[in-house]
């Protein structure tokens, strides 16, 4: 499987930046989706996140300000982000949960299990 992510860039403080992750290869199910972000110097933090049935969380500082939806027919992630702040300054992944079921033979049984997957982030710089 592999992310692709885009729509990073400079903008000005209080404008819009939309982000974008694709991913492709082999994608039985997309599960859980997030934007993650590293700002320089500092430790890598969740953004926001959105399950299977588009149920969706925020990190405190950019509630009411960033939105992350999903396209499942596309295998795309969308972070719409508006009123940019100069701390919103980073590089953003994507990060991807998919489960992959396999057959356990003899049992007629299942296995079940999540692989995380992350794209190659994409820069996001905010000046005031």
């Amino acid at each position: 499987v592999q992310l692709q992510a885009s729509g990073g860039g400079l903008v000005q403080s209080g404008e819009s930046l939309t982000l974008s992750c694709t991913a492709s290869g082999s994608i039985s199910y997309l599960d859980t989706e997030r934007w993650y972000r590293q700002a320089p110097g500092k430790q890598r933090e969740l953004v926001a996140s959105i399950t299977r049935s588009e149920s969706t969380a925020y990190a405190d500082s950019v509630t009411g300000r960033f939105t992350i939806s999903r396209d499942n027919a596309k295998a795309t992630v969308n972070l719409q982000m508006s009123d940019l702040k100069p701390e919103d300054t980073a590089v953003y992944y994507c990060n991807v949960d998919v489960r992959v079921t396999a057959p356990i033979p003899g049992t007629g049984r299942e296995d079940v299990r999540i692989d995380t997957y992350w794209g190659q982030g994409t820069l996001v710089t905010v000046s005031s």
